[in-house]
């Protein structure tokens, strides 16, 4: 066989697997995918920004619980405060709540919290890591009179609206603004390798934002159509019904997990 028709051969037959969170969350999976055969390339579909802190930056002591969408959210959120108000502990007798034990170990890691400071979330057990896997913690227990929801300038309101057809006062902060990434032309020049050679690529999808800025830089490139005919491995099951259907109608192959990195693992082995 001809050298070339033998790399056409290789890239046919490899596994790609794109990993689009923002930067910094992909390098762990993108070893241990590479460890298990694929060639694994991390191409943020955002990037995210810190907002500078002002004096209105709201202060946890003045709320009965705050909640954070993410960890980044938690990270800008800290830096906010620490910027604008000097503060560096968290008090103690305010709990913390977000989404899912990842996001939970994110607070924990971040050196404000004490050993006292109570972080809700749901388990590892729950049928999904989310705003209303949250509620169904939350709604369990006394609500509190005033809510701080900390997240982007943009993003789902379902929990806040929940909680205030509850009663509940929800002050909702923006801490970082989350725009489209930018891609390389390195990085698009490999995407069209791939395209034109028939890869099987498989893409990790976390956001409809996320979904929308990807769309908009192959739809730059020309690639549109390609990605019609990729796989996807979707971390909730609504972003499935935001993915490109093919031409013919058909709907797309998507494995859907849970939105750590062990099950985003195996639902990129199993797609």
């Amino acid at each position: 066989m001809a050298p070339a028709a033998m790399a056409r051969a290789a890239a046919a037959s490899a596994r790609v697997a794109i990993l689009t969170r923002p930067e910094g969350r992909n390098e762990a999976l993108a070893h241990r995918l590479q460890a298990a055969g694929f060639i694994a390339r991390a191409l943020p579909a955002l990037d995210i920004l810190p907002l500078a802190p002002s004096a209105a930056v709201p202060r946890p002591q003045d709320y009965g619980l705050v909640v954070f969408v993410s960890g980044a959210a938690a990270r800008h959120y800290f830096d906010q405060l620490a910027r604008a108000h000097g503060m560096g502990a968290w008090p103690s007798v305010v709990p913390a709540a977000t989404v899912g034990p990842a996001s939970a170990e994110a607070l924990r890691e971040s050196g404000w919290f004490g050993a006292n400071t109570t972080v809700l979330h749901p388990g590892a057990e729950a049928p999904s890591h989310d705003s209303e896997a949250l509620w169904e913690l939350l709604r369990g227990r006394p609500l509190p009179a005033r809510v701080l929801l900390v997240r982007g300038t943009r993003g789902r309101d379902w929990l806040g609206d929940t909680l205030a057809a509850q009663g509940v006062a929800v002050d909702r902060h923006a801490a970082y603004e989350r725009r489209p990434a930018a891609w390389a032309a390195a990085d698009v020049a490999q995407l069209r390798r791939w395209a034109e050679a028939g890869t099987p690529v498989t893409w990790l999808v976390t956001s409809g934002e996320g979904i929308d800025a990807i769309r908009a830089n192959l739809d730059a490139a020309g690639l549109g159509a390609w990605w019609e005919r990729c796989g996807f491995v979707a971390t909730h099951p609504a972003l499935a019904r935001r993915l490109p259907r093919h031409g013919t109608g058909a709907a797309p192959m998507v494995q859907i997990c849970m939105p750590n990195d062990e099950s985003i693992f195996q639902a990129f082995v199993a797609a």
